[in-house]
């Protein structure tokens, strides 16, 4: 049972296991749903699926299984915004109710919408068999149709969709695409390793009830610290020039890692790293750190990322003199290579589009001074990120 449907899932590259497949049988057996799609749909993506960067994949391989009758694709195709416009609201008499018959359930109805959508290029309102507005067609937003299916239409009209057909709620979370805060706390979270730290403040049960049955019933309340994230990180933050293009998804990033993160230390340089950074970049010219100070401050147990579009003059990171706002006395590169032999576990994240890094000679020095370890800043590009940080 629900063989063919696992290996769709693996098929579409969601690592489901077979443990969990039996947890979705145990489940079934207990009836915790019954003859619902949509309940199982819920149900099987809870048991099958535990990283929620897998939600559009496991979307996508259950669209595909149940051969679209509750596919979210749209068949692959986009329905562009202003064929569903509402631009004026027709009020429907019971006598022209009357005159519209249904289609005759949803497979015929899914069936006709994958030939209209086949079929139609240009916007409709008021009819009755395109995807449109305002009609009495199956198929659109603010019309009737008894049985219809109800397209990019913010809340009900005449309460008679028989389904709902919007977007993937969890599009954004594919792979490719840039990330949102939301989205980087989930790659981070892969990046854990908790220890118990500060005052006793959480309930200790196991130890509480062992004491109090040991006690025969006489409560004894044992307290421990808190679980925090023990992993400790060193940021580097590029500014100014070619990275305001990417200051949304910097400031997404630090964001994330603010909650995720417990000990955490950031700074501040421009194109390449040389022997000061900031912390403050109001008071950048005044108030500048040591990167040997930063050196000798943190153990080499932080994990260092270094975050840029790497986007500059070769001449910036290889020779002295190279800085476009001071005279550097060593090239970038003795100092990056300062930090990351003092801090063996560091990666660099690109804002830049991963398509466009061979057009620059910058990029490639950088990858290479980094031993390859440069990552894309997608959730793709951060989940191998964090994956090199983990290891021993």
């Amino acid at each position: 049972m629900l063989v063919d449907f696992f290996f769709k899932l693996r098929e579409y590259k969601v690592p489901a296991t077979l443990r969990e497949l039996l947890d979705l049988l145990s489940a079934l057996e207990q009836q915790v749903i019954f003859a619902d799609t949509e309940d199982f749909y819920f149900l099987s993506r809870l048991c099958l699926v535990k990283d929620e960067s897998y939600f559009d994949k496991f979307d996508r391989a259950f669209a595909d299984y149940f051969e679209g009758v509750q596919s979210i694709d749209l068949f692959g195709k986009d329905i562009p915004e202003e064929w569903l416009k509402k631009q004026l609201e027709r009020h429907f008499t019971d006598a022209e109710k009357a005159e519209v018959e249904a289609m005759g359930g949803l497979d015929k109805l899914m069936e006709t919408l994958k030939k209209r959508l086949e079929e139609q290029q240009k916007r409709h309102q008021g009819g009755n068999k395109w995807v449109g507005t305002g009609g009495t067609s199956p198929f659109g937003a603010h019309g009737y149709n008894p049985e219809g299916i109800r397209i990019g239409q913010q809340g009900n009209g005449q309460f008679s969709a028989v389904k709902v057909w919007d977007k993937r709620e969890f599009k954004n979370l594919a792979s490719d695409v840039e990330l949102g805060t939301r989205n980087i706390k989930i790659a981070l979270r892969k990046l854990r390793q908790f220890a118990r730290t500060g005052a006793s403040e959480e309930l200790d049960l196991p130890t509480t009830i062992g004491k109090t049955a040991k006690n025969a019933g006489w409560l004894d309340i044992h307290m421990v610290p808190e679980r925090h994230n023990a992993i400790k990180v060193l940021m580097f933050f590029d500014v100014g020039g070619s990275m305001d293009a990417h200051i949304k998804s910097c400031e997404e990033l630090f964001s994330a890692v603010h909650t995720e993160f417990k000990h955490l230390e950031y700074f501040y340089f421009h194109n390449c790293v040389y022997e000061g950074v900031w912390k403050d970049n109001q008071r950048r010219n005044s108030q500048v750190i040591s990167i040997f100070d930063i050196i000798h401050k943190y153990g080499n147990d932080y994990k260092l990322i270094f975050v840029g579009d790497a986007t500059m003059g070769p001449y910036e990171i290889t020779y002295p003199g190279g800085s476009v706002e001071h005279w550097n006395e060593e090239p970038g590169s003795t100092w990056l290579k300062r930090l990351t032999d003092h801090f063996p576990h560091a990666i660099w994240l690109n804002p830049q589009m991963e398509r466009y890094w061979n057009y620059y000679a910058s990029i490639q020095i950088l990858k290479d001074l980094m031993q390859d370890k440069m990552y894309a800043l997608t959730i793709e590009g951060l989940t191998e990120g964090i994956k090199a940080l983990t290891k021993r």
